[in-house]
This record gives structure tokens, C-alpha cells and sequence, in this order.
């Protein structure tokens, strides 16, 4: 039987016992009273941007010499019910660009059942979003407009410091009955997906860690000849917050095939240290992604290049990449120039400080490079600073602006297609509003 077959009959099975133990809770630990909750809360986002060479255009020869300016929304509502143990979520969402052909994109982010006992077993299915430790692997990313979430289900345990989390997903592009399963071209990248997380907070202390395995089939050909390959993350996340300090630190191995059948042998390992005072805060930090010196699958026509043979650059399928590698996004967002993964090396110093409790103001610089050797090429990208003012109007609206300036190298021009003069610009304003429109609760008396 198939790995990813074998782990959904494991999951049904623990789906089954989740609804047993659910149905079969003990009356003693129930409330006398049942209380009906049921929530709505808006959720709207609008961004105007300034770009000028931070993005490159999607031909590898283009190289970008104009500025760029537009605007960006997102309305999303939440609706969350909540009775005994079943807890429900419906989110619909709009994103788009202002004036977008077509009038932008509108999906269900969010739409699942959950069932929670209270032995500390649940099950949960749907469409939703997956976020992780620091989500670095797993992440919505909510900074995006579109953000992302899995259809999925997702069984496990929470309890006594314990969490235990078990996640599969399995992706098709319609009810498709002759033509076998091949996908493509959907709202996932992967045709199969399987979770497993495990996070254990050790009692009276200040640490905790957590483990993660990461199985992905990906697929390659067309519906008439198609097969899927599989590959792996493994690795562990550990935090300690003594006090008013934090120490974070990551390790994740990728192996396994892409989906063209070259093996992958990449790693990633991250360690950010931070002092957090009510009106101020530092951190510093330096990720390490592994990188290759070839090229990944050579363009037509492109003569010379040399194909891997083992894949070295460590690729971030499912993170939160705003978070981590410089506000402008320029690495992990986009691509290479043909398809190059020379991986990336990124050293960052931060400081927070609020002169008012509704006021933060933030700065941050990054120095960026590659983490493999190119010929006639520095390792150097260059270095990025990062300026960031927040004000909370009130609990519920929030007004945020930052600029963001890189200047790049000769390498940061020949593997990214920036902009000749090397300076990168990037400025923004966003507006969020996420008030709460209705919170109902229904109380249905028990009777004795």
C-alpha cells in the first residue's frame, strides 16, 4: 500500500474515534448549561505600494527600469460557531487590485468542522489555514492579499502540554471519473500532502520544542502519462523565553525527488535572539538556506548550462516568506533567472520602539548573500533596510507604512534581473480594519 494510502487509513481510523469519544463524554463534565456562540468579524485589508526594481518581470532577459504603483484589497469575513464540541468556520474572501480584469479573486479561505472531545482528541476538515511554530515551513502568510490555506484533514491531541497534529491532503481538479488523478494547474502545488507535528512545552520551565515530517507528492507529465514523486522535510523548532529574553532556533533537512525525479538533499537552519521591554525591543538573527551552484532545469535553447544532479537548494513550499527574508520580498517570493537556486544566507539586526502605547515604530537591516559559490561572482546580494511606523487608531483599525531600500551587487543584478543602478525602492501604505460585527450566545437550559 501506498505511503499516502496507508496514512488515511490511519486517519480514518482516528476520525472514528474522535467521534465515539465525542458522543461518549461524560455527562458529569458537561456544563449544565449549553451555550450556542456564534461570532461574525470583518476582516479588511487595502494596500497601496511604490515599487521601483524590486520585482523582476516574468521574462528572465527583462530587465525592470520604470517605477511601479497600485493598489491592493482584501475583504474577508469570518463566521465562527461554537456548540459543545463541535466548533464551525466559514470564511469567504475577495482579493484583487484596484481595477483588476476580471475584478480580482473570490474563494472560501477558510470553511471546516471541527470535533473536540474532552480526552483532548479532535478531528478537523476543510479548507484551512496551517500555521506552525514561527511558519517558516508552514504558514498562511497573511501579509499577501490572497493568503493560503489547504483543503485537508487534519486529526490529533491536545493536552497536558502535549499537542499531537496528523494532516493529509489529497488534490484533484474535479470529479473527474476516467483520466486517472493527475492534477495540475489547481490551488495547490501538490498533488498529496501528509503532516505529521508534535510540540512539547516542558512544565515549569521556559522551553518548548517541536518536531515536524513533511511528506509532498508532487506530480510531472500530462493526464496520458504522469507519475508523482515524493519528497520530505524533516527537522525541529525549539524556543526558550526566560523573562524578557527569547531564544529561537530551527533545523529542517528536504530529501526525497522533485517532481522531475532529481533527488533533493537541501537543508535550512535558522537562531534569532531577542530582548522585549513594554515601550521597547532588539533582535538579531541569521538564517542559512542551502544552495546549489548549477542551474535547477535548463530553458530551451540554452546551451551550456549544467543540470543538477542532486538538488541542494532548500525550497519553502509552504512558509510565511514576508516574515523572514527582507520586507521586499524579493527572495523565496520569485525565482531566480532560470530557475537558479544558489540558496541564501541572511543576517538581520532589529529594534522596536513605541514613544506611545498606540505607536510603534520599527527598523531593520538585513545583509544578504548566497550560500554557494558562482564563477566571476561575489557571494554578496547586498544589504536592505527597512523603516516601519504602526498606529492603532483603535483596537479594531490599524494604519501602517514602511520603505524599504536594498542596494544590490553585481550578483544580485545577474541573478535577479534588477535594476542596473543596483538601488532597489520599495514604499507602502495599508489600512486594516477587523472589527466585530455580531457575537451572539444562545443558552439552552438543561433540564433536571
Amino acid at each position: 500500500m501506498k505511503p499516502y494510502l496507508r496514512l488515511t487509513v490511519l486517519t480514518m481510523g482516528l476520525l472514528v474515534s474522535v467521534a465515539l469519544s465525542a458522543q461518549a463524554q461524560n455527562p458529569d463534565t458537561i456544563a449544565s448549561d449549553d451555550v450556542h456562540s456564534f461570532t461574525i468579524k470583518a476582516d479588511l485589508m487595502t494596500r497601496g505600494e511604490f515599487r521601483y526594481g524590486g520585482m523582476q518581470e516574468e521574462e528572465p532577459d527583462v530587465v525592470v527600469k520604470e517605477y511601479a504603483a497600485f493598489c491592493m484589497e482584501r475583504a474577508r469575513l469570518n463566521l465562527n460557531y461554537r456548540y459543545k464540541f463541535l466548533t464551525l468556520r466559514l470564511a469567504p474572501q475577495h482579493a484583487g487590485v484596484w481595477g483588476q480584469q476580471g475584478g480580482g479573486s473570490f474563494r472560501l479561505y477558510e470553511g471546516w468542522a471541527r470535533l473536540q472531545s474532552h480526552q483532548g482528541l479532535f478531528l478537523q476538515v476543510g479548507r484551512q489555514a496551517l500555521n506552525y511554530d514561527d511558519q517558516r515551513i508552514l504558514g498562511s502568510d497573511d501579509w499577501t492579499m490572497t493568503a493560503s490555506s489547504h483543503d485537508i484533514l487534519k486529526v490529533g491531541y491536545e493536552g497536558h502540554g502535549h499537542q499531537l497534529h496528523l494532516i493529509a491532503g489529497f488534490n484533484q481538479n474535479g470529479e473527474r471519473l476516467n483520466g486517472g488523478t493527475f492534477y495540475e494547474n489547481g490551488s495547490q502545488p501538490y498533488k498529496t500532502m501528509q503532516t505529521l507535528w508534535y510540540h512539547y512545552d516542558i512544565p515549569k520551565t521556559d522551553f518548548g520544542f517541536s518536531l515536524l515530517f513533511l511528506n509532498v507528492g508532487m506530480q510531472a507529465g500530462d493526464a496520458n502519462s504522469y507519475h508523482t514523486k515524493y519528497q520530505q522535510f524533516a527537522g525541529a523548532f525549539l524556543k526558550y523565553h526566560p523573562m524578557k529574553l527569547a531564544f529561537e532556533g530551527s533545523f529542517y533537512y528536504q530529501f526525497g525527488k522533485e517532481e522531475h525525479g532529481i533527488p533533493i538533499s537541501a537543508y535550512m537552519a535558522s537562531a534569532k535572539a531577542s530582548y522585549e521591554d513594554e515601550n521597547w525591543g532588539l533582535t538579531a538573527g541569521y538564517d542559512y538556506l542551502s544552495g546549489d551552484p548549477n542551474f535547477n532545469v535548463p530553458a530551451e535553447g540554452m546551451l551550456g548550462l549544467i543540470r543538477h544532479e542532486t538538488i541542494r537548494g532548500f525550497s519553502q513550499l509552504f512558509g510565511s516568506h514576508h516574515k523572514f527574508y527582507g520586507a521586499m520580498d524579493f527572495f523565496y517570493m520569485q525565482s531566480y533567472v532560470y530557475g537558479f537556486t544558489p540558496g541564501l544566507q541572511n543576517a538581520f539586526v532589529a529594534g522596536r520602539y513605541n514613544p506611545i502605547p498606540q505607536v510603534e515604530l520599527e527598523a531593520a537591516y538585513h545583509y544578504m548573500a548566497i550560500a554557494t559559490q558562482i564563477a566571476n561572482h561575489s557571494p554578496s546580494l547586498g544589504h536592505e533596510l527597512e523603516l516601519t511606523a504602526s498606529w492603532n487608531i483603535t483596537p479594531y483599525i490599524q494604519l501602517v507604512g514602511g520603505y524599504t531600500f536594498m542596494y544590490g551587487t553585481e550578483t544580485m543584478e545577474f541573478l535577479k534581473r534588477s535594476n542596473p543602478s543596483r538601488q532597489l525602492h520599495w514604499g507602502w501604505m495599508q489600512l486594516r480594519v477587523n472589527p466585530e460585527l455580531l457575537n451572539l450566545q444562545h443558552i439552552n437550559k438543561k433540564r433536571h
